[in-house]
């Protein structure tokens, strides 16, 4: 299994992550192109599943929702979003929290 990319920049750590939103659960489901793929129960309506992937995030790093950014989406409408862990650096953001997260999604349970 490859780690997930966490690259570092001057805020913080960015890595990506490929987002359902509407789903039947909210969970880490595996990895797709190199992103964390995150399956929201929220609908996509009015930002609420952004704000429901920063809370997921968060609660799954153990950070503040104030600590988790969407640095951006690659288009509008589209699933795919960097986010950010801010104040640390990739070392600091576990990337073993991904790779559990990754064989958990495999082995078919979810946080």
């Amino acid at each position: 299994m490859t780690a997930l990319p966490i690259a570092d920049s001057k805020d913080g750590a960015l890595f990506s992550v490929r987002v359902h939103p509407g789903a039947r659960k909210s969970g880490i489901t595996g990895i797709h192109a190199d992103a964390l793929k995150i399956s929201l129960s929220t609908p996509p309506v009015d930002g609420r599943a952004n704000e429901a992937l920063i809370e997921f995030i968060a609660k799954w790093l153990g950070v503040t929702r104030a600590a988790v950014v969407i640095a951006c989406a690659q288009q509008a409408g589209t699933r795919d979003r960097r986010c950010r862990h801010r104040g640390t650096g990739s070392h600091r953001t576990s990337p073993l929290k991904f790779h559990h997260a990754r064989r958990r999604a495999y082995a078919g349970t979810r946080d």
